[in-house]
């Protein structure tokens, strides 16, 4: 027996094989990207107005005093950390006792950075915390700014000491330990400088 092929049906199958690869040409020039399109930069139509430099605004002034090489005011800009301003003052000296500042403080506009030398206490003059001769941070009276001073403490953990007091006033200086993120090293380097 013969297979014979009918002329319509050759046709059909050929007509279908040129679909079938037009189809898959035009889906492979259509997933090809293109060439970039550069669109114009828009230039102000009328007079432009002069805008203030947001670094003006944006700086904050310190005070660096102590064991710096070179103490006085320093403008940095907005955010920068106490490290920062002891860099601008020319670095701590020799004799710097840096530990016992938190250098990861972030600066406030017209505070006083004091960098004591080795052997001397962190002062908290002029704060509610000292009274008379003392100079030990009383952990029941000094504000949040006070306690941010101290060595480790930064502006979380001043704001969480005085909300633990608000549940009642601490009796001693171990309390601190039940504050969050007070653990036993940061407690015992606080020990010598707090009080109740």
């Amino acid at each position: 027996m013969r297979w014979a092929i009918s002329w319509q049906l050759a046709a059909a199958a050929g007509a279908f094989i040129l679909l079938v690869a037009g189809a898959v040409a035009l889906r492979a020039t259509a997933l090809a990207p293109g060439p970039p399109v550069v669109l114009p930069t828009p230039a102000p139509s009328g007079p432009v107005a002069a805008v203030p430099s947001p670094t003006a605004a944006a700086d904050v002034v310190v005070d660096v005093v102590g064991a710096v090489a070179a103490p006085g005011v320093v403008r940095l800009a907005q955010g920068s950390r106490v490290v920062d301003a002891i860099a601008a003052a020319g670095g701590a000296t020799a004799d710097a006792q840096v530990s016992a500042l938190n250098l990861a403080r972030v600066l406030v506009d017209g505070e006083q950075i004091a960098v004591p030398r080795a052997g001397e206490q962190l002062a908290a003059a002029g704060s509610p915390a000292s009274v008379g001769g003392d100079e030990l941070v009383d952990l029941n009276t000094a504000d949040a700014a006070a306690l941010d001073a101290l060595p480790g403490i930064g502006p979380v953990l001043a704001d969480r000491i005085v909300a633990h007091r608000e549940d009642g006033p601490f009796t001693t200086v171990d309390e601190l330990a039940d504050v969050a993120g007070i653990g036993p090293t940061l407690l015992e380097r606080l020990r010598d400088l707090v009080r109740v």
